[in-house]
C-alpha cells in the first residue's frame, strides 16, 4: 500500500516535468501557452459562474426551508418498501444537484447513524455511485451553449436510479 501512496505522490511532479520537457523539446513558448490557457480558463469561469451561483442558492434554499425533509417523509413511505430508508431520500435528491451539499448531508447521516451502519453504508455507496446530473448538464452544456440535450437527462436519471438500486442491493446482501 505504501508503494501506491509513493507513486501517487510522484505523479503530479512527473506530469509537470513531462509537459515542460515536451514543450522545451518542441521549442514552444511554454509560458505563453500557459498564459493563453489561463485566460481561456478565466473566460470559462466567467461563463459558468451565474449557473453555479443559481444552483448553489437553490440547493441552500431547499435545504434550509425544510422542503427536502418534507419530500423525504413523503417519498420515504414508498422508498422504505424497496429498502431505501427515508433518511436517504434527501441525499439522493440533493446529489443530483450538488456534490458539496450532498457531502454535507452525508456527514450529517454519518453523525446520526454512524459510518458502519446500514444507513451510513448505503448513503456512502449512493454518493459514490451517482453523479450531480443537473449540475453537470447545466454547467457543461451551458458553457458550450448546447440547447438540445437529447437523451442525456433520461440516461443520467436511469444511471442514478441504478446507483441507488445497487446501494440498496449491496447493503441488503451485507446485512
Amino acid at each position: 500500500m505504501k508503494i501506491i501512496s509513493y507513486l501517487s505522490n510522484l505523479m503530479i511532479p512527473f506530469l509537470l516535468f513531462y509537459v515542460i520537457g515536451c514543450g522545451l523539446l518542441s521549442k514552444r513558448d511554454i509560458y505563453g501557452d500557459f498564459l493563453d490557457g489561463a485566460k481561456d480558463g478565466l473566460k470559462t469561469v466567467a461563463r459558468i459562474c451565474p449557473t453555479l451561483i443559481g444552483l448553489m442558492t437553490a440547493v441552500g434554499v431547499l435545504r434550509e426551508s425544510g422542503f427536502l425533509d418534507f419530500i423525504g417523509e413523503l417519498l420515504g413511505k414508498v422508498t422504505g418498501a424497496i429498502g431505501l430508508p427515508p433518511e436517504l431520500v434527501p441525499l439522493t435528491v440533493i446529489r443530483m444537484f450538488s456534490s458539496s451539499a450532498a457531502t454535507g448531508l452525508l456527514l450529517d447521516i454519518f453523525k446520526e447513524f454512524g459510518t458502519e451502519s446500514a444507513t451510513g453504508l448505503m448513503a456512502a455507496i449512493i454518493l459514490s455511485s451517482t453523479e450531480s446530473v443537473f449540475y453537470c448538464m447545466s454547467v457543461y452544456f451551458g458553457s458550450i451553449k448546447v440547447e438540445k440535450t437529447r437523451y442525456t437527462l433520461a440516461g443520467a436519471l436511469i444511471s442514478t436510479a441504478a446507483g441507488v438500486a445497487a446501494a440498496v442491493w449491496i447493503v441488503g446482501m451485507m446485512t
